[in-house]
Parts: C-alpha cells; structure tokens; sequence
C-alpha cells in the first residue's frame, strides 16, 4: 500500500495521455468488420462522436446504453461518453425484452445504442416492441410509456431506422459544437464521477446496477496491465464481451493505459481466436476457462502457430488447474495471469503477476493488487480470520463501487460501515497473502453439520480418468439437510457412471464429500460471458435427484 500513488485521470484524459505517447502505433482491431485504427485515428472518431451526443442534448450524468456485441462502436462511445461527463450502461446482449426492460427502467436510463441483431436475436423487433412510440414520435424527443426517461435511441448500423441517429448523423451533428464547448465540457468532470453502470448478472435474484468511477476502473485497468507486463509492443486478443468488467476494464482500459494494440473479435469463436493469434502474431490473449478450453480441444488446435504468444489472462470462473497447465505448455503462454474479483470492486482484487511460479500461478488468484487490502473474514461475526482459515473474502480500497444504483439497502447489504466490499466467496490466504477460492458462501453444501466446499471436490475429481470438467452443487436431503451432486463434461465421450465417482473417491476424500449423486451433461448453462451458472446446475439437481435417486444420468 506505501508505494501505491492513485492515478486521478478521466478516461478521456488517459486516452489522451495514450495518444500523445503513440499517435502512429496500431490502438485495435476488429477482425470482422475490416477496421483498423492508431491511436490517433481513434481518438479523432471518440472526440467527433463525444461532440455529436453533446449536439444531441446529452447532459452530464444521463446514462447512454449499449447494447451490442464487440463492435467498434461500443469501445468509441465508451470513451466519448466518459469525455461528456455521460455514464456508459452496459446492456448484456443475451438480454431479451423483460430484461432489457427490467434494466433500462431500473436504471432510469436516458438513452440506448443498439445493433441490427445478434445470434439470431432481432434486437430492432424487442425494442420495436418495447417502445412502439419510436414508429411515430419525431426522434430526440421520445416520450414512452413503459420507459418514460428514454429520451433517444442510436442505431449502430448504416440504414436508416425510424426514430434513430445513426452514428454518421451524429458525427455530422457534432460539428456544430465548437472545441472550446468541448473542453469546457471535459474541464468541468471529475475523475471521481460515475462513468460506467454495469449490472450484476443476475444469477440470484433481480440485477443491480453497480456504479463504478472513472479512478475505479482506470487504476484498476492500469495495474491489471502492469501485472502482465503489457507495453506498447504488445498485441492483444480479447475476444471476451466488452459489456462485462474482463472486457471493459481488465481488457480495454489495461491496453489504453499501456498502449498495447488490442485486436477484438466481434464474438467467440475458437477458430476465429486462433487464426487472429497466428495472423496479428498476437503476444496475449484473454479468456474464460471454457474458451480456453474450447481452444484447446478443437480439432484443428495443432495446425495454429501460437509462438508469438507470451502472457495473458485465464478468469470469469475458477480455472482448473489441468486446463492451466496446458495453456501454459501447448499454447506458449508461461507468463498467463489470473485474476480474482467481482463487478463491485472495479473488478479485480487479486492477482497473480508473470513472476511467480507456475504452482502458485495454478492453485491460486495471486495476491492482493495495489492500493486494495483483501482479507479473509468470518461471515458470522466479520471478524478478521488468521492465515490459512477458510471465511469470506473481503476488500477495501479506491476499487470499491459507489453503491448500487437507486438501492441503498443492497449497497449496505455488501459494504460495512467500515468501508469492506463483502464479496460472498469464500477463500484461504495462506502466510504470503496468496488467495485461493474455495466456493461461494451460498455454494457452501452443509451436510450433517459439515461445510463441503464444493471447489475441493471438483479440483480431486479433475484428475479423475475421463473427466473433462466438474461442476458441485448442494442438493436438498431429508436424512442430511443438504447432500452433494456433481455434474461432470466428460472426455471423447466416454461414459462416467455414479459408481466410478465413488469408487475413485473412495479412501482418498472424507466419505461425507463423496457425491452421492452423479450426472454426465454435454455442456453447463453459461450467462453470456461465459460463467457457470450454478443456480441452473442446483435447479437441474433437483429436477434429476429430488426423489432421492443417485442413478447415472445423460
């Protein structure tokens, strides 16, 4: 913490910094729509868009929501909104219309960029039927029904839509405002003003909009880059969901800061990802493990060069130590990092650099990054726990949202008078600071008594013959409270019945963690940027095992 300075800067004033230091070198990619730009070229498209949203009437502190996949447009109005004072809400584009409703509603939200459509979701006809007022008010002054702050729509595409901008009639709008309205506008922000609302998933209970700043999120980017050891030579894939933290903030604002050339996908796609690595001689790239893993596992994988690759980052899910190891080996990248954390805190907590060893690069998250303290604290009492005890993780620091918009008892609900950001997971810090994860507190399975920590049994069912990947849940018991239920992906497709589960644990684990009920599924329900949903895995539990049944299922 004593050698930790805070980087009080807007986005725009990084950006700016950025372009200064490298107006020529290449600033992103983006494979499927041919573009390219320097940081110059960048620049000159975020500041004509920032000015066109000023020409429209964008005040400071309206939210403007994208909804779309990784499209230029989403990275360019990210940081033309942030040099207007405007607050970026970031729409997940799995979202259909309840929750796109939900979630503009919620956040009172003023106005909405959008795409033609995504993976066969027509998102012109959900909001058509949202707001059918857009059919027949003139634009710029809608007035609807359902979402009554909605002021304007902004379409990311070229044809024209009734009751939309589009994006070149904006630019064109911008020129009416003059470079001094522009600065005058960018000199009256603050670094410490909202920038960016993004909602939680939503795997439990209604999404909440966290509320995160332009010092949050910019510091957070800037040390999650230096823990990789990314300069301006470098060239990064990132083929995560820019409206997620790994996108946004682990991704975008780590290259901005250290000027690395970001090369992004519009989507996943394991061969897209590959040929992008050999062609750009990318020397990182970015993902969840199931990306990783799809990569590695694809039958083309060998026929890749994937020499020029050096570092990156695996996270967004636990990362199995076997899928670790060979990433690590079979894709180059001895220095990949892994970080821990949670939209709430900007996101990333902790973090392993590309110094450490390859066991503690494996079996842990790392150590707590700088300017933010981690502790390991017990959920009954919130007292501190000594190393090696299992508890909550929590942390304090510059990286803590705001709050939870328009909701404060949640807000209080995860931060302690004291300033602690109460993450819900559960973890060991062992006597050098090194986190690792255990589980979720609402994951913890209480069998007879006893916490099972559903992490423990799936790092041993992993080196199980056959086993792909393991996912453990609770399942409800009428003997015990709660017993334990393991899904499994298996390899090749080879057949894992309940009774080899037992019989390789057998001996090796306390009989109590044993699964008493075993399941082999094609794939997991994933939310959008690629985390298991482990509440769907408890409801499939109980919808395969309620009657006490521990039979092999397919």
């Amino acid at each position: 913490m004593a050698d930790f300075t805070l980087i009080e800067k807007t986005l725009g004033q990084v950006l700016d910094t950025t372009v200064f230091r490298f107006p020529d070198n290449m600033a992103f990619i983006f494979p499927d729509a041919e573009i390219r730009y320097t940081w110059k070229e960048f620049q000159t498209e975020v500041d004509a868009i920032a000015k066109g949203l000023m020409a429209l009437g964008i005040k400071k502190g309206e939210k403007v929501a994208v909804w779309a996949p990784n499209v230029p447009h989403w990275v360019s109005f990210m940081f033309a909104t942030a040099k207007i004072g405007a607050i970026l809400l970031t729409v997940n584009t799995n979202y259909r219309s309840s929750e796109l409703c939900y979630q503009l509603q919620q956040s009172e939200c003023e106005n909405l960029c959008l795409v033609e459509n995504y993976r066969e979701h027509d998102f012109l006809e959900t909001l058509n039927t949202i707001v059918p007022e857009l059919r027949i008010q003139n634009r710029g002054n809608l007035h609807c029904e359902k979402l009554p702050n909605l002021k304007r729509v902004i379409f990311f595409g070229e044809e024209e839509q009734k009751g939309m901008f589009s994006v070149t009639e904006i630019k064109e709008l911008g020129k009416t405002v003059s470079d001094e309205e522009f600065r005058q506008r960018q000199a009256s922000l603050s670094p410490h003003d909202t920038v960016n609302m993004q909602y939680t998933s939503g795997t439990t209970g209604f999404p909440k909009g966290v509320m995160l700043s332009h010092v949050s999120i910019s510091n957070n980017g800037y040390h999650i880059g230096k823990n990789q050891k990314l300069t301006e030579k470098d060239i990064v894939c990132s083929p995560v969901p820019l409206f997620h933290c790994f996108g946004c903030v682990l991704g975008i604002m780590a290259f901005v800061h250290h000027g690395c050339c970001a090369v992004i996908p519009e989507t996943f796609n394991p061969v897209q990802v590959m040929t992008a690595v050999e062609t750009e001689k990318c020397t990182a790239l970015y993902g969840v493990p199931s990306m990783y893993l799809a990569i590695v596992e694809h039958k083309l994988f060998k026929k890749f060069d994937y020499s020029s690759l050096r570092t990156g980052i695996m996270s967004g899910s636990v990362c199995p130590e076997p899928l670790m190891r060979r990433v690590l080996e079979e894709m180059n990248m001895h220095e990949i990092t892994i970080p821990y954390g949670l939209t709430e805190n900007s996101p990333v907590m902790t973090m392993t650099t590309t110094n450490e060893t390859i066991e503690d690069r494996c079996a842990t998250v790392g150590k707590a990054m700088p300017g933010i303290e981690v502790e390991i604290r017990d959920p009954q009492t919130n007292q501190k726990l000594p190393a090696g005890s299992h508890g909550e993780i929590c942390c304090r620091g510059y990286s803590v949202m705001q709050g939870y918009y328009n909701n404060r008892q949640a807000t209080d609900d995860v931060i302690d008078r004291d300033g602690w950001l109460h993450s819900g997971d559960l973890g060991v810090m062992d006597e050098r600071g090194y986190l690792r994860i255990t589980g979720r507190i609402k994951d913890m399975i209480v069998r007879g008594g006893e916490n099972i920590y559903p992490r423990e049994i799936e790092e041993f069912l992993m080196r199980m013959p056959g086993v792909r990947d393991v996912q453990v849940v609770a399942i409800p018991s009428h003997k015990y409270g709660e017993d334990v239920a393991a899904f499994i992906l298996t390899q090749d497709g080879r057949t894992i019945k309940a009774e080899d589960v037992r019989d390789f644990c057998r001996g090796k684990i306390a009989w109590h963690k044993i699964p008493r009920h075993v399941a082999t599924l094609e794939s997991y329900p994933l939310t959008a940027s690629g985390k298991i949903q482990k509440y769907k895995l408890r409801e499939l539990a109980a919808e395969y095992f309620g009657h006490g049944t521990n039979t092999h299922r397919n």
